[in-house]
């Protein structure tokens, strides 16, 4: 069993029921949707071009999936994140939009958002104990992606490359594009799709725990926590 700490809404927000759709899947119930039309491109092809995304279920990441080190609970798990959610207040967030990240499809910040980057920091030290380190076989699949030296310190300390100054929020939206005209596709189809829900600020003010039941199954939503606290941001530095 994995773990992992997910930015996620409730099940009836419009960014999740759209981004579900998107990518063919309620990680709530774990029943398949039918996914949007592209245009110019078959429902079979645009299937295949999410299926990574669609197995982790539509999210961003805030702390990377995660064994349980020895010791801890996924009881002890729970209760660390309804602490959490009570310490802390919901924040505003500049919005998302659609970008291309690398070759890969997603919904980023549309401008910098400090706030969003310190509540992603704050969640990788404070649900750190819970995680085991990484197997040298993890270790090495990650490091096929040519990590720079300080990635590659990240991944060592914290078991996720990608965090503090490297971090980027994102919540994928297809596999890798090598084809840019698949790409310039889906991007219009996105662009048009989530355009009732992008390039607006709003609040951030869940999260949620996602779990993969046995390696390489579908992620499931375990808990959305509600951000109840009073506790900003800037007075967790």
């Amino acid at each position: 069993m994995r773990y992992a700490i997910y930015f996620a809404a409730d099940a009836g927000d419009p960014l999740m029921r759209l981004g579900n759709a998107w990518l063919g899947r309620d990680p709530v119930t774990g029943a398949d949707l039918p996914q949007p039309p592209v245009q110019g491109m078959t429902a079979a092809r645009f299937e295949e071009l999410t299926v990574s995304p669609r197995r982790y279920g539509f999210h961003g990441t805030l702390k990377a999936p995660f064994f349980l080190c020895e010791g801890q609970t996924e009881a002890g798990l729970l209760e660390a994140c309804g602490v959490f959610a009570e310490e802390i207040a919901p924040f505003g967030t500049a919005g998302l939009a659609v970008n291309r990240l690398g070759r890969f499809l997603a919904l980023t910040p549309n401008a910098d958002d400090p706030d969003l980057r310190a509540f992603a920091d704050l969640c990788v030290r404070r649900f750190g104990p819970f995680r085991a380190p990484l197997s040298e076989a993890d270790l090495k699949r990650r490091r096929q992606s040519a990590l720079t030296a300080r990635q590659d310190a990240y991944l060592s300390e914290w078991g996720y490359p990608y965090v503090f100054d490297e971090f980027r929020f994102h919540m994928t939206l297809s596999e890798k594009l090598d084809d840019d005209a698949e790409a310039a596709l889906m991007e219009a189809a996105a662009e048009d799709y989530f355009q009732d829900i992008t390039k607006k600020p709003r609040t951030c003010s869940t999260f949620a725990l996602y779990l993969e039941p046995e390696r390489g199954a579908p992620f499931q939503v375990h808990t959305v926590f509600k951000l109840s606290g009073s506790k900003a941001l800037k007075e967790t530095a």
